[in-house]
């Protein structure tokens, strides 16, 4: 398989050595001033770039007909653009905001948590999030995802950085070292507490769910999400 790697950071250096480790080749190593040569001779595109970057490089992909796998967070306010784009282009399209295999069996955990806490008004529910100095957007997108878990299964409504009200998760935010990622989900009461984590050790696991969903999205059309991927559904 041909990935056209648009972003290449740190994460898009693991994405690459994880890749060629799997049999792939690389056609494109995409910086942010470099042109797009290359993307056009793609099986898929793999975009882990920044925020500013994300719909331009999510767009080229789509007017190329290459399906595109995306983990740049911070950019969500322009995904029903995107979503349409892909749409309307027969393109194959799947953002999230964390492709650990860990992450997302984390998110259903999260999910089918809150629906059964839903029930129990004594518990309030919070959540932590810790990464690295060099993360751009706080909360990060992962620390969101479990908030919309909450939201989706619960009389929760918004979440919010601030002193929350009875209807906001509270999300604390925290910029330390190297941290890859850890994100906790708390349900305290005045009796007791209930809490769920997941623990990042390094970067591989994010990288090898992003190849992982470039090598599942080939040959599809559509917009989809890890659960499709990873058959959670």
């Amino acid at each position: 398989m041909k990935i056209a790697l648009l972003g290449y950071g740190k994460m898009g250096q693991v994405i690459e050595r994880i890749a060629l480790e799997r049999g792939h080749e690389i056609v494109l190593k995409k910086e942010e001033n470099n042109t797009f040569e290359g993307l056009f001779t793609a099986d898929v595109a793999i975009d882990f770039s920044v925020p500013t970057a994300a719909v331009t490089n999510i767009s080229a992909c789509f007017h190329a007909n290459v399906p595109v796998i995306s983990g740049t967070t911070g950019w969500l306010e322009q995904y029903d653009e995107m979503t349409k784009l892909c749409a309307a282009t027969n393109g194959g399209f799947i953002s999230s905001s964390n492709f650990s295999l860990g992450v997302n069996i984390f998110f259903e955990i999260n999910e089918y948590l809150a629906k059964i806490m839903s029930k129990f008004d004594s518990y309030k529910v919070s959540m932590e999030e810790i990464h690295h100095t060099q993360k751009l957007d706080a909360p990060s997108g992962t620390a969101i995802s479990l908030a919309k878990g909450v939201i989706e299964n619960s009389s929760y409504t918004h979440w919010t950085l601030e002193t929350p009200d009875t209807t906001q998760i509270h999300i604390a935010t925290k910029r330390i070292g190297t941290v890859p990622g850890t994100h906790t989900v708390t349900y305290d009461s005045a009796v007791d507490a209930i809490e769920i984590k997941h623990t990042a050790h390094n970067r591989e696991g994010f990288a090898l769910g992003a190849i992982i969903a470039a090598e599942w999205i080939v040959g599809k059309q559509g917009v989809f999400t890890m659960k499709d991927v990873l058959e959670l559904k």
